[in-house]
């Protein structure tokens, strides 16, 4: 079985096959494709969207069996600016099975630079005078400080996918 990963960033690869090699054993493909929603996504829904849009477009792209879409996005809500992260996984059977998670309050300061059209990997890069951190702790490690890291982050929306996704193979 081909399971697509819709993105070559390293944190959220190992994420997804942490996730699903004891339930879905097969070749995980990373691969680039589009989210078909802005760079940096500011919605939940937008967020939501680009998962699911990665999902398809990784399933299509790799003639895979599965195709899964994480997503990373910056929500604005009446108490401050969060982040917000949404998992897709589709197949050709089922509609996309669709899961949120972990939010967390970040300082207006950053919510503020992303709102107006920069990427949160940079806004952070910047933030903490260091290269690359999307593709290692994420702002989310930051934030945390280090209590919960980028990888760790997506490995459980990830489960929170597979488990859904088996749960509704075994009807």
């Amino acid at each position: 079985m081909i399971i697509a990963i819709g993105t070559k960033n390293p944190t959220k690869v190992q994420a997804v096959i942490t996730a699903f090699s004891p339930y879905l054993p097969g070749e995980f493909v990373s691969t680039n494709v589009s989210s078909e929603v802005s760079a940096q996504p500011l919605s939940d829904d937008e967020t939501m969207t680009g998962a699911i849009n990665r999902a398809k477009n990784a399933l299509k792209s790799e003639n895979a069996q599965i195709g899964i879409g994480l997503e990373g996005g910056v929500t604005k809500t009446e108490h401050g600016y969060f982040l917000c992260n949404w998992g897709a996984i589709v197949d050709c059977h089922l509609q996309p099975i669709v899961a949120g998670g972990a939010r967390i309050l970040i300082p207006d300061e950053i919510g503020i630079q992303v709102s107006s059209g920069l990427e949160l990997g940079d806004v952070m890069d910047h933030y903490v005078k260091k290269h690359n951190v999307r593709h290692n702790e994420g702002a989310i490690g930051i934030f945390t400080n280090g209590c919960v890291d980028r990888t760790e982050m997506f490995t459980q929306l990830s489960k929170l996918l597979v488990g859904q996704y088996v749960y509704k193979h075994k009807k």
